[in-house]
């Protein structure tokens, strides 16, 4: 199996997983004298299956990642935690510029007045180029 479609087969399993586990939630409960829609017990040996699927093949996933070379780069993995750590860096850096940026409206010049205590215009293309690096 290629790693593409790896990646792909781990998001339907996911998203399988997440929908079970909604419908175990939904018929966790019934009113006196009702039946549930479905059986829990069975959604929750089901839900088991595919968490066990899921689990192998992150590990086939993950052994991929990090056998896989890129050249002088290091692994496929050191890729990701790059691209992992570029989004975080970038989404800090984008919502202190749209804090810093916000303008407020005021009525009477007694009204207490904000200023930003960060360069905007820096914050911000620091964030534009975070977002380059992490596309």
């Amino acid at each position: 199996m290629k790693l593409a479609e790896a990646l792909i087969l781990r998001a339907d399993y996911q998203r399988r997983y997440s929908q079970l586990t909604q419908r175990i939630m939904r018929n966790a409960r019934v009113q006196e004298g009702d039946d549930p829609a479905e059986e829990p017990q069975a959604l929750l040996d089901e839900s088991e299956r595919v968490a066990t699927d899921v689990e192998r093949l992150i590990q086939q996933i993950n052994l991929t990642n990090s056998s896989t070379q890129l050249g002088t780069d290091g692994t496929l993995s050191d890729a990701l935690a790059t691209r992992d750590l570029l989004r975080l860096r970038q989404a800090v850096f984008r919502d202190l510029a749209t804090s810093a940026s916000n303008s407020q409206a005021r009525s009477t010049r007694s009204e207490v007045k904000y200023l930003s205590t960060v360069n905007v215009a820096e914050v911000q293309a620091r964030a534009d180029e975070l977002a380059r690096q992490h596309r």
